[in-house]
């Protein structure tokens, strides 16, 4: 299998989709020429040219919508945004018009749309560049939204959603861009939409994460001396409820590992789900790590402290194995 950085594996899985489709276009801004901000997209111009790999003016809101017109029309493009914050200013073309199609048209429109984007923290891009922004997706009904953990479902998850009929949101942590990982390519590399990964097996506890907290989680496992089942979730909008079920009611005990704020985080709706489900057989409260409700800081010290890290993650679970009660988030304590 060939060793592939994150961002190389994306372009390898955008080569392979063009390859398999002659409907797939990328669309947004630099992916062409320049081979995209993160070089993401390098190399793809030169081998399938400016028809089906187009530079776009900085208008997200004009060519996020002429994807949905394209989509609508029997094409499958596959957009960039160079930082997911960006789409802020073409919400609207996502949310109300690509995620609505199919059930204002009663099913007999589909829109077969890929927004891919760079995101979150960690690079010290300050706070209008690092958000992970998965909020404004995960309340859509008719969007699907997968976030990248490494170069594999780097691979996996975008060929994935280029294939499904409906508009998918694919989020891809940019530190990770550079890390690097043997890649299994081709149909065995595809991975499901809605399927959850487990990245470690163990007894006390299930730490559920998502994106760049993955290898937070692993790496906290790691140095504890408890061990845990460590969930990669791949996949928010549908999320993996019977994967996790399976391992809390193994483990007894849940924590859930964010790059995402206290209040309105994703591990909101997976701690509410396993309580209601599992309430009779946990052994504590499930507790979330998280970051704290302020924006993303821009010094490097700040925002390294602002991202929970491995240090942090082991505290809280030390705590919760200790005390069977659920530990105050650090900012509480200060």
């Amino acid at each position: 299998m060939p060793k592939l950085r994150m961002r190389q594996a994306v372009a390898q899985a955008l080569e392979d989709a063009m390859a398999e489709d002659p409907s797939v276009i990328l669309m947004g801004e630099d992916i062409a020429a320049a081979g995209g901000a993160f070089k993401a997209t390098e190399g793809l111009l030169e081998k399938f040219g400016p028809m089906r790999v187009r530079d776009t003016p900085i208008s997200e809101m004009g060519f996020l919508g002429a994807a949905v017109g394209a989509a609508v029309s029997g094409l499958r493009p596959v957009v960039e945004m160079m930082f997911v914050d960006f789409t802020a200013v073409a919400l609207d073309q996502l949310v109300i018009e690509a995620a609505k199609m199919r059930y204002l048209s009663r099913g007999r429109l589909e829109v077969p749309l890929v927004l891919r984007a760079s995101a979150g923290a960690g690079l010290g891009f300050g706070c209008q560049h690092s958000q992970m922004a998965d909020q404004w997706f995960r309340a859509t009904p008719g969007l699907k939204l997968a976030v990248a953990s490494g170069p594999q479902n780097a691979y996996g998850l975008l060929r994935a959603a280029v294939r499904d009929p409906d508009p998918v949101v694919v989020l891809e942590p940019r530190a990770l861009y550079g890390q690097r990982d043997e890649v299994e390519t081709g149909e065995a590399g595809i991975v499901p939409l809605g399927q959850a990964r487990r990245a470690s097996q163990g007894e006390d506890v299930t730490l559920v994460a998502l994106g760049q907290m993955v290898d937070v989680a692993l790496e906290a496992v790691a140095r504890a001396s408890w061990s845990a089942d460590v969930i990669d979730l791949q996949t928010l909008v549908p999320w993996d409820r019977t994967a996790v079920e399976e391992s809390v009611r193994r483990t007894r005990r849940l924590v859930v590992v964010e790059e995402a704020p206290w209040s309105g985080g994703w591990g909101t709706e997976v701690t509410d789900h396993v309580c209601g489900a599992l309430f009779g057989e946990l052994l504590a409260p499930p507790v979330r790590v998280t970051t704290p409700d302020v924006p993303v800081p821009y010094s490097g010290k700040l925002e390294g402290r602002w991202l929970p890290d491995a240090g942090y993650v082991v505290q809280q679970v030390d705590e919760l194995l200790r005390t069977g009660r659920r530990p105050q988030p650090w900012w509480t304590e200060i």
